[in-house]
């Protein structure tokens, strides 16, 4: 099984619904996930963050992180992240940042990328150095993103959203 598909799967066991908020990727976190058959039925939606005002605006990242931090930052994926659950009302959230290239920027070398997961249990996160060109790293932060969730996905992770919230 590919990996998004794994992911639905995990997603659909587990009755939660995932949003992204990407910023480097542009919504090819999004696009992986709904080309698996039956993605509508877990992934709610996304928002591409790629200007920094737009993760404070619509992400409700603090804009004092971003100007201590700037936008690749571990603390910003995850905030980014939460942001996209509470905006999306979606269980799960997936957050990418980084630099794809061609050169640096805000410091940080091409290849530098934060992906971060967001559920009701906490935020797990990972700083990526991911070699190649702009393509590259951008495919290869989705795929370190989509990791991540499956990992976090897995069962006995999670509980399901009854037994967290009462209801049934």
């Amino acid at each position: 099984m590919e990996l998004p598909e794994r992911v639905i799967t995990l997603l659909r066991d587990a009755g939660l619904t995932v949003a992204t908020a990407e910023s480097l990727t542009a919504g090819l976190v999004s696009a992986r996930l709904a080309d698996v058959p039956g993605a509508s039925d877990v992934l709610r939606g996304g928002v591409v963050s790629y200007a920094t005002d737009v993760k404070t605006s619509l992400l409700s990242v603090s804009e004092e992180l971003l100007n201590r931090t700037g936008p690749v930052h571990r603390a910003v994926a995850e905030a980014m992240a939460v942001g996209v659950c509470r905006r999306l009302h979606s269980d799960v959230g997936v957050a990418t940042t980084g630099v794809a290239g061609p050169g640096p920027h805000d410091g940080h070398p091409a290849g530098t990328v934060v992906v971060a997961v967001a559920t009701a249990d906490g935020v797990a996160a990972e700083v990526l150095r991911l070699p190649g060109d702009r393509a590259a790293v951008r495919e290869g932060a989705v795929r370190g993103a989509l990791e991540l969730l499956a990992r976090v996905l897995e069962p006995g992770a999670l509980q399901p959203r009854a037994e967290r919230d009462g209801s049934s």
